[in-house]
């Protein structure tokens, strides 16, 4: 059975930081890259077009769409098909409850589901040290998050970590117990 990891968190909580120590810690958890249509950052996207993306909705090829700071990120079912491939474990960063559930039910796999969490005033500071330049946007997407975590009061979480207090690689460690527990090679 395929297997993947589902980050869950606002802005700066760590998706990025952590998903980098899981893959120092075994070479088969591999970042999954979004497509992107739109402007702004494309590191760690997969940049796509308009015309892309709609080849993708007539093929039902999209698992998840997201519009946020005036673009689209797409969890697409081919991208996640490559992503799994070799008995990798994709680790799919998603700031919207929304976007747990229809990748959790629309695309069968063994999902981890882990609630990355920081304070709002660590975001606004983490946001600039990053290089954000919409950090107003990154505050806003937080309240929104919170608001979105509040709305759905009995998520499952095989874990939660609380960033502001758990360094990067002990979180990692805690996700890989609980995929190593569960791997259907193990």
């Amino acid at each position: 059975m395929r297997q993947g990891i589902l980050l869950y968190g606002p802005p700066t909580a760590g998706k990025d930081t952590i998903t980098a120590a899981l893959t120092e810690l075994d070479k088969r958890y591999t970042p999954f890259t979004r497509l992107k249509v739109g402007t702004g950052r494309t590191k760690g996207y997969r940049m796509g077009t308009p015309e892309q993306l709609a080849a993708l909705e007539a093929e039902d090829g999209v698992v998840y769409r997201n519009d946020r700071y005036g673009n689209i990120y797409i969890v697409d079912r081919p991208g996640l098909d490559h992503a799994m491939k070799s008995l990798r474990t994709p680790v799919v960063h998603l700031g919207r409850m929304v976007g747990m559930e229809q990748v959790a039910a629309l695309f069968p796999a063994r999902w981890v589901r882990v609630l990355l969490w920081c304070s709002k005033e660590t975001t606004a500071h983490r946001s600039p040290q990053r290089g954000d330049t919409d950090t107003a946007a990154r505050l806003a997407a937080w309240d929104d998050t919170q608001a979105d975590l509040a709305a759905h009061p009995r998520a499952r979480w095989e874990l939660r970590v609380d960033t502001d207090r758990t360094a990067p690689r002990e979180a990692a460690q805690g996700i890989d117990d609980i995929v190593r527990a569960t791997r259907p090679d193990r």
